[in-house]
């Protein structure tokens, strides 16, 4: 494994690339609250069978830095697939298989449903992952709402107060939530969590999710990608959806109502006793699910 960056337009992103160079490209993608770290047991075993991996820091996270002082630190969705599709052209890669669970299966669907070309094939945590934005003011049942209470949170500056003081708590609690299955240890939790001493976590965080409620503008460069975004774009590539069955924020329903939004061919995959970090707890089915997908789209 090799530690790299590349200036994007806004961004010089911190990456990991495992493998050999000329080998077939596979991008891996981290949520929130979590970094590249997710990805230890799974990018390995995809360069063994000679692919090109790259695992990159998404904005506000690990070294991953904002060129300008000037640029919204902005974390809404189109700024998540921008980035990405700016990665890509950066590094002059053509075509990549992507997966990505939260924000980066966020910025994977979004790659794969506005630039299909570009994309090989899709492993999405969770199945479709574009915000519907102008839907977010209708009401969710309780139960789910419950569920949301660290976006409400962090839609008050009381929220963001919290998350400056003590960024790990409010992490380690989400960790625990989100997985209730997952045991991992405090060593485990913070080499991921040195991530997020990044100096513009915060405003990405607090801009993203005040962002997907309309409760604040996004950044002035992206409302064309917003606008497409709004259009709810079907995704044209092979995709498997991995959804773990004992995931605490998104739990999956016994009815899978996501196969509209796939035109390129879909299956959904539940995953017993696994939580929203689906890479770090299920290394071995995100890895089969990669290779499945790969043994059937060419290069």
């Amino acid at each position: 494994m090799q530690r790299k960056s590349v200036r994007t337009d806004v961004l010089d992103v911190a990456y990991e690339e495992h493998g050999p160079p000329d080998g077939a490209p596979v991008i891996l993608l981290h949520g929130f609250p979590y970094d590249v770290r997710a990805y230890d047991e799974v990018a390995p075993a995809l360069a063994a069978d000679g692919n090109r991996v790259l695992v990159p820091y998404l904005r506000g996270y690990g070294p991953t830095r904002f060129l300008s002082p000037d640029t919204l630190r902005s974390g809404e969705q189109a700024a998540l697939g921008h980035d990405l599709h700016q990665l890509m052209k950066a590094l002059r890669i053509e075509r990549a298989a992507l997966a990505g669970y939260d924000w980066g299966g966020r910025a994977a669907c979004i790659v794969s449903a506005l630039w299909p070309a570009r994309v090989r094939c899709l492993v999405s945590c969770t199945g479709y992952n574009l915000q519907n934005i102008a839907a977010s003011v209708e009401p969710a049942p309780a139960a789910a709402e419950h569920r949301l209470w660290y976006q409400y949170y962090f839609n008050t500056e009381r929220g963001r107060a919290g998350l400056t003081k003590d960024r790990r708590d409010v992490c380690r609690l989400l960790w625990k939530l989100w997985s209730p299955e997952w045991t991992f240890d405090e060593a485990a939790f913070e080499r991921t969590a040195s991530s997020f001493d990044n100096p513009d976590f915060v405003d990405v965080v607090i801009q993203s999710y005040r962002h997907r409620y309309g409760y604040t503008k996004g950044d002035p460069m992206l409302e064309p990608l917003e606008a497409e975004l709004a259009k709810q774009p079907a995704i044209a590539v092979p995709t498997i959806n991995l959804h773990g069955a004992a995931d605490g924020v998104g739990p999956a329903s016994d009815r899978d109502g996501q196969s509209e939004k796939f035109t390129g061919g879909y299956e959904r995959r539940m995953l017993p006793r696994i939580g929203h970090n689906v890479p770090q707890e299920a290394p071995a089915e995100t890895v089969a699910a990669l290779r499945d997908l790969m043994k059937e789209t060419p290069e």
